[in-house]
């Protein structure tokens, strides 16, 4: 059996996802003042993950990122509800936030919300349940 020489491909693809990853922390990030959040930076993320596995097989791929992303959509969910929860605590509604300006050390005065948090849970569910939606229908046969 011949082996495809698929050396392009592979290295376009080592370029493209560093690209990709950064892109989509770039809409996480900037997801509380512009367009983004988790859910976009989420699946932007997913989509690197998917470029992985499309260019490289599953195997080599899983073998290589040991995360079972089953996990990854409970911890998300998790998180985003006891971020909502945590409003409660203080006598406020389901979901709200709160946020302040701190003075840290390398970036001076920065805006820290209770609604990044909120954003992580849902970045990492939907990176979590696109990615196994892919890998279950990838390793139907």
């Amino acid at each position: 059996m011949k082996v495809p020489n698929d050396v392009i491909i592979r290295s376009v693809t080592k370029v493209a996802v560093v690209i990709i990853f950064t892109f989509a922390i770039n809409l996480f990030v900037s997801g509380h003042h512009f367009p983004g959040g988790g859910f976009i930076g989420g699946l932007a993320f997913s989509s690197a993950l998917i470029l992985l596995f499309l260019t490289f097989d599953i195997e080599t791929v899983r073998k290589n990122i040991p995360v079972d992303f089953k996990v990854v959509a409970a911890v998300g969910v998790l998180i985003a509800v006891l971020t909502g929860v945590g409003g409660m605590l203080f006598n406020a509604p389901f979901l709200s936030q709160t946020f302040g300006y701190f003075n840290l050390p390398i970036f001076g005065k920065t805006e820290l919300a209770t609604a990044v948090l909120f954003d992580i849970g849902v970045g990492l569910a939907v990176i979590g349940t696109s990615i196994t939606i892919i890998l279950s229908i990838g390793d139907d046969r």
